[in-house]
């Protein structure tokens, strides 16, 4: 399949998040369609309730009513998803089933992306976009979460810190 598979939103009857994910992933393998579906996901988070009695910590639903489906859409993908028991539809406009944007995804913490940095806090880096393309710089500080860099970088005779973003910059072999 040249399409890559894609997050979309179902709206399920309140209750059956869990149901309607297994019949999904059920549905999908009886019917060997795992390659176009290919994940299924219920956003949860952990509560911690303080009361009289201590503390109580529970995982409860982010969206109730809703599952998140990764997957190629196709008419058959969208029967299988549509016709599963206890799923009302696709969030979206007109019937039509819309994906989650990578920002959206992101957000909602569904899919986490490793980053890989080549560089360290004082090396040498190289910036590779940006006005400041071509410059060197030395790396002052570094921020995996909001993949960021601090470079200092020599405009003019005087040291000036510029922050870029991760793929801005390329390490500089010595």
């Amino acid at each position: 399949m040249a399409e890559n598979a894609k997050w979309y939103v179902v709206h399920t009857y309140s209750g059956y998040e869990n149901a309607v994910a297994a019949a999904i992933l059920k549905a999908a393998e009886n019917r060997r369609m795992t390659d176009l579906i290919q994940e299924v996901n219920i956003p949860m988070e952990t509560v911690t309730e303080h009361t009289d009695a201590g503390e109580k910590t529970y995982e409860r639903k982010v969206f109730p009513g809703y599952v998140l489906v990764k997957m190629i859409l196709t008419d058959e993908s969208w029967h299988l998803v549509r016709n599963v028991r206890g799923a009302t539809g696709f969030v979206g406009s007109e019937g039509k089933a819309i994906p989650l944007t990578e920002q959206e995804i992101y957000d909602l913490g569904v899919e986490h992306k490793e980053i890989i940095v080549g560089f360290a806090v004082g090396d040498t880096v190289k910036v590779t976009d940006g006005p400041l393309e071509g410059f060197l710089g030395t790396v002052d500080e570094l921020d995996a979460e909001r993949e960021t860099v601090r470079v200092i970088v020599s405009m003019f005779g005087r040291e000036t810190p510029v922050d870029l973003e991760l793929d801005q910059v390329e390490p500089v072999e010595q």
